[in-house]
């Protein structure tokens, strides 16, 4: 076995160790296609406010800018799915803020894995990234075999569907790369499309988030919201376009005990949520991703689902 070989294997064992569920590794370089596409995307506008979409755009399509000297891009998978769900007619929220932030978890995950790297292998430098910094997650996830990107954006795990957090570790050190994944198994199925209450899918795998309901319920800061749009009782993200997409039939409920769910999350009413103060919500979500939108927001987009 070569350096790289054994090198790729304690990669891979040492992904499997820290728990992450799928591993996948692409030699890095510049993304040309996606760069074509992400500056279609910025032209039309479809990021909305979201400017920092716009920062640092040559990183976000180059990761040896990131990490001088990169040679390989580690993905991981960290599956989400929940063992429970809301109590019926409850606001709703998008099943990856059902625990706690997911950012704090996977960026400690990530911190370790590199440290573990590091003592086995010797000298690499590198950075982990989970969906707070320019990297193109789900580019990087299919050129390391680990799915396909589905119609409705997100990436697809042809055993396991798309309930994943996607994380990146870019490194210094030359791997054995996986062979991307070549095929798009979404066919002719447009549930995703059909379903979305807001039109915010597009063809070719266009997302215009200025119709999305996740960038409405969070990223959108402004006190009234610009256009009313069937919201079908959101309040912090959105899960149609997965709900409806049959590959998410082969979901499996998630064995990470940090994303067990926030006991409030699951068991608030409509009556509880409309009740919520902004001391217990500073309380009960001070380790959630909702703190993202902050109570007035939560308040904002509670106020617009009862309109």
């Amino acid at each position: 076995m070569s350096v790289t070989d054994k090198n790729t294997a304690i990669v891979k064992q040492t992904a499997a160790q820290l728990g992450f569920d799928y591993c996948g590794i692409a030699k890095a370089g510049y993304l040309s296609d996606d760069a074509r596409r992400l500056e279609s995307w910025l032209s039309k506008g479809m990021h909305g406010t979201m400017q920092y979409m716009q920062n640092h755009f040559d990183l976000r399509v180059d990761p040896t800018l990131i990490v001088p000297g990169a040679k390989s891009i580690i993905t991981i998978l960290y599956n989400y799915y929940p063992a429970e769900q809301q109590v019926d007619g409850a606001p709703k929220i998008s099943k990856y803020a059902y625990g706690k932030d997911y950012h704090e978890i996977i960026r400690k995950k990530l911190n370790e894995f590199l440290s573990l790297l590091q003592q086995q292998i010797g000298d690499i430098q590198g950075r982990g990234f989970v969906d707070s910094a320019p990297v193109l997650e789900r580019s990087w996830a299919q050129k390391s075999g680990l799915g396909w990107v589905g119609k409705n954006g997100n990436l697809i795990h042809k055993a396991q569907g798309s309930f994943f957090f996607i994380a990146s570790l870019i490194v210094d050190l030359p791997l054995t790369y996986d062979d991307p994944f070549a095929k798009d198994y979404c066919g002719s199925c447009t549930r995703c499309i059909d379903a979305c209450p807001t039109e915010a899918i597009l063809p070719d795998k266009v997302i215009n988030a200025q119709k999305c309901i996740s960038y409405f319920t969070i990223e959108l800061k402004e006190e009234l919201i610009p256009e009313k749009n069937k919201w079908d009782d959101w309040i912090f993200g959105c899960d149609v376009c997965q709900d409806v997409c049959p590959w998410n039939r082969f979901s499996k409920q998630t064995r990470h005990a940090a994303l067990k769910p926030i006991t409030e999350i699951i068991n608030f009413n409509k009556q509880d949520w409309d009740e919520l103060t902004e001391e217990k919500f500073k309380l009960i979500f001070s380790k959630s991703a909702l703190k993202r939108t902050k109570y007035a927001g939560i308040k904002r987009n509670l106020k617009f689902i009862q309109k």
